[in-house]
């Protein structure tokens, strides 16, 4: 499995213009607020239309600028989770999971949900609401939402952001669970350094909508960079935050 972009787009004098390709591993979107991250996560979901470009997803092609082609963004076999979470206020856990499910016959879907429930360690919430849970409990409702139609990618903007460190790093260890699980491309969109450091297997750093370096986290410090990038890529930040996660 693979996601492949390659796309460009103007938008209120912004240009987006940016390629990349990750396979079964979580490629991590970094960089500083406004420089194309998210806009890049609505292209590949289908909520926004790029100008020029392609994206592939599996060999499968969702936009393709030269060949006519654009997938509505219903057909897109993609998960994604937002920073807000989306839960349905009205609709119990249970029932929040399997709003994502693909199946028609209630039976596959309670199914689904049962097990779903299990892997994510929901066990005793199914009848609850969402103001009746955690923020780290409602984390793992979206994301058992977004994985139940078995998509060919999962889609992550900024999901931990209202989260407090201790919790933040929780759902961090949690995402490298569910790569491991699921086996399929990860998309996340961060601006937080720890979570870009520690989260990925690619990092990919956007510069005012353009891919500023590509690579392991390992070897992104190793590289020369701007003094732009030297902020961006602050090293010292990293090291602090994470001694508060060490005993």
């Amino acid at each position: 499995m693979s996601l492949s972009v390659d796309i460009s787009k103007e938008l209120n004098g912004f240009i987006l213009d940016v390629k990349w390709e990750i396979g079964r591993e979580i490629g991590v979107l970094f960089g500083f607020s406004g420089s194309g991250k998210s806009l890049t996560l609505k292209a590949i979901s289908g909520l926004m239309t790029p100008d020029e470009g392609s994206i592939i997803s599996n060999g499968v092609v969702l936009f393709d600028s030269s060949a006519n082609i654009s997938i509505p963004v219903q057909q897109r076999s993609f998960g994604y989770v937002f920073q807000t979470l989306a839960l349905f206020p009205h609709m119990k856990v249970k029932d929040n999971i399997g709003f994502g499910a693909k199946e028609k016959d209630k039976r596959q879907i309670r199914g689904k949900v049962h097990d779903l429930i299990k892997l994510f360690h929901l066990e005793g919430l199914q009848d609850k609401y969402p103001s009746e849970i955690s923020g780290g409990q409602k984390q793992r409702v979206a994301f058992a939402r977004a994985l139940i139609g078995n998509p060919s990618t999962l889609l992550l903007d900024e999901p931990f952001s209202a989260l407090d460190n201790p919790l933040r790093h929780e759902m961090g260890q949690l995402l490298l669970y569910i790569r491991k699980e699921f086996d399929i491309p990860i998309v996340l969109v961060t601006h937080d350094i720890f979570e870009a450091y520690t989260l990925a297997d690619k990092l990919i750093v956007y510069s005012n909508g353009q891919i500023a370096l590509v690579g392991k986290p390992s070897e992104i410090l190793k590289q020369p960079v701007t003094p732009e990038l030297e902020a961006l890529l602050n090293v010292k930040a990293f090291v602090q935050r994470l001694s508060h996660l060490t005993p």
